[in-house]
């Protein structure tokens, strides 16, 4: 979606910078019942057939923006209902956090096999000789497939000559690795909460941007104005976000300019993860615990949790990079109020947690971060400043990639004890965690250090990324590469007390 869902990046870009805007002018809020206007002027629709029907979505991403519930179609509301419960500088966050936007859903056919053009109505006619339940025929012109009575088993598809037979799903579902999305009377999609653990994979997949999460740049930017000990910790995966000329120092100077105290890397709360979980797998695997699980990718735990939850007990016990950042910070700053900027819209569920909530006060992406760049007119390319950013490894820095946090770990371990034999798995996307969970639970993985992440290739791939995944991997691998300290052993930022 990053750089083909140009539309779709644009509309959602001009929502977070306005609403970005409001909140650093001091605005009346009254002023959301003429956004949409603003956004979408003129009379003429340019996505969908109504310019009502654009206007009435972009209503919705306003709301959800500000951290309030999309409305139902079936019931009355105005724009600005609810409003002064979010009018605050601190999280106020009211479930659920992944929400469809039902005005724009079309309501795409779920799991079907389709007979294209390609078809050659052959003399053999494989297709209709290898289906169980005789729903393959041969009509006039082509095959034909008779919907219901198909099973979905795919046998068509796989023995016709010609690949002349197609699969086709909802991109949300097919996306979803944990099978929570679901279909309302209408056939719309629907959020399974049960099952959903905030990946956020159906919002960067749906082509027709029915899928949001809610924001909280409005509350930061309040607390902003009002706060002189804001921080600003940046996940490893911001390099490249922002564009080829926009380099790491210029981006976190721009972080500051928007009103920052500080701008940290959280690759070195990457480093604390790293020694925490490398002591913490020596000392349990296997004596304690079969194998163990790396603790850094929050939809990955949920999953286990709600999917697995015999064997969550597996999942390190370490906090996150972003955790154990906070904790750094506060424990030099205990008026500290921090901000996580990054990928993933996960961690706005994990910043609410009891053990959590004391050290992450707000959590954004860099899509809205780039809204508030926007917004304040801050042109990072433009940045005049000399000086570097080391505040880490370059193991930490390597977590936001798939494989980094498990290399880390084996890496330091090995550091700590040379005789331990650590064996290591990952998977990214949450349909192959959840295999990896499955194997691991048979037995079949006992010994190992298990690396997950719900997304493809790791964080650089998150929901709340702006860039293409390969631009972005090789900006994390030429910052990794240019990190002065080479392991988190040997990072003197980190106190040998921390605890």
């Amino acid at each position: 979606m990053k750089e083909s869902y140009v539309d779709l990046v644009r509309i959602r870009r001009q929502v977070f910078a306005k609403v970005a805007k409001l909140a650093y002018d001091g605005a009346d809020l009254s002023e959301l019942e003429k956004a949409s206007f603003e956004i979408l002027p003129g009379e003429v629709a340019t996505y969908r057939d109504s310019i009502f029907r654009e206007r009435a979505i972009v209503d919705e991403r306003l709301r959800l923006t500000l951290g309030l519930n999309a409305r139902k179609p079936t019931e009355h509301h105005r724009v600005t209902d609810g409003i002064n419960d979010v009018d605050v500088d601190k999280i106020q966050f009211i479930e659920p956090l992944i929400n469809v936007i039902t005005f724009a859903c079309e309501a795409c056919p779920t799991k079907q096999f389709y007979v294209t053009d390609n078809c050659r109505k052959c003399l053999a006619h494989p297709c209709t000789n290898v289906c169980p339940t005789n729903a393959v025929s041969i009509g006039r012109k082509r095959a034909i497939i008779d919907l219901d009575k198909c099973i979905k088993c795919g046998r068509c598809k796989d023995t016709c000559p010609y690949s002349a037979i197609v699969q086709y799903d909802r991109p949300c579902a097919a996306a979803c690795g944990v099978n929570a999305i679901e279909s309302d009377y209408l056939g719309r999609a629907e959020i399974n909460m049960d099952r959903c653990v905030s990946c956020g994979n159906c919002i960067i997949q749906c082509p027709y941007g029915a899928i949001s999460d809610k924001s909280q740049i409005y509350q930061l930017i309040k607390a902003l104005k009002s706060n002189d000990h804001m921080y600003a910790i940046v996940a490893p995966s911001f390099l490249g976000q922002f564009g080829p000329l926009a380099s790491p120092v210029q981006i976190f100077e721009g972080i500051k300019q928007l009103g920052f105290e500080d701008a940290i890397e959280v690759s070195l709360g990457a480093d604390i993860t790293t020694l925490r979980e490398a002591n913490e797998f020596l000392e349990r695997v296997p004596n304690e615990i079969p194998y163990m699980g790396t603790s850094c990718c929050n939809s990955w735990t949920i999953m286990v949790e709600k999917l697995f939850p015999d064997q969550f007990e597996y999942i390190s016990d370490s906090s996150s990079p972003m955790v154990e950042t906070a904790k750094y910070i506060k424990k030099n700053d205990p008026d500290a109020k921090i901000a996580f900027i990054g990928p993933c819209i996960s961690k706005k569920l994990e910043a609410l947690r009891e053990d959590v909530k004391d050290y992450v006060h707000f959590v954004i992406t860099f899509e809205e971060l780039m809204g508030m760049f926007v917004a304040k007119g801050i042109e990072l390319s433009e940045i005049e400043v000399s000086e570097k950013i080391q505040d880490a490894s370059s193991l930490g820095r390597g977590y936001a990639i798939a494989g980094g946090v498990a290399e880390a770990v084996k890496q330091v371990a090995l550091s700590m004890d040379p005789s331990k034999e650590i064996n290591v798995e990952g998977a990214s996307t949450l349909h192959e965690c959840v295999k990896l969970m499955r194997v691991a639970k048979s037995g079949k993985r006992n010994g190992y250090l298990l690396e997950g992440m719900a997304c493809s290739g790791g964080c650089i791939a998150g929901p709340g990324t702006l860039a293409s995944l390969n631009r972005v991997r090789k900006a994390v691998i030429d910052f990794k590469n240019q990190a002065d300290i080479k392991s988190p052993l040997e990072n003197k930022i980190i106190d040998e007390n921390l605890s």
